[in-house]
């Protein structure tokens, strides 16, 4: 009677423990949160979901595009990670993101997108960190020099800059 009475504590500790490591399979941020992912996600690292700072972020790879926007001067080089490099981190798995900016204004776009036009989180712009006051800390940045039919309102409206959250749905 005792040692199955320690044989189902031990189980059910075990089964705690794995839930809890499958819950929280991401490490935990190290520095200042810049981005929450939440929703429709597989991998989370907090009760709010998946918390990024700037390092994590970076830590996805960092690509760098050559492009004007509608919003800067001229041509600049951004860089940061690709918004699929992202979703495939956190499991994401839905068909559309709200993304949220620091200020509260919300945009909903396709999951496709991101695999389809090879969206950018772009962090840097010309070898410096994006300031909040430059549209930063994060930038959702369609390819608009690599096809310029992107380059129309509705996806304008997409391109949410000062980005603190995405919700999967």
């Amino acid at each position: 009677m005792k040692q199955r009475l320690n044989i189902k504590i031990c189980s059910l500790a075990i089964g705690s423990m794995l839930i809890c490591q499958t819950a929280l399979a991401l490490e935990a941020p190290k520095g200042r949160v810049i981005l929450t992912v939440s929703g429709n996600i597989t991998e989370t690292n907090s009760d709010q979901g998946a918390l990024f700072d700037r390092e994590m972020l970076l830590e996805l790879g960092v690509d760098s595009m050559d492009t004007g926007t509608p919003w800067t001067e001229g041509v600049n080089t951004f860089s940061g990670p690709r918004l699929a490099a992202l979703l495939d981190t956190v499991g994401a798995k839905g068909e559309s993101l709200s993304v949220t900016a620091l200020n509260d204004y919300s945009a909903n776009l396709p999951v496709q997108d991101a695999y389809d036009h090879n969206i950018m989180l772009a962090m840097d712009v010309n070898g410096k960190k994006m300031s909040v006051r430059d549209k930063g800390p994060i930038f959702v940045l369609y390819p608009f020099a690599d096809d310029p039919s992107l380059n129309n309102e509705v996806i304008h409206n997409r391109s949410v800059w000062q980005v603190k959250a995405i919700t999967v749905k």
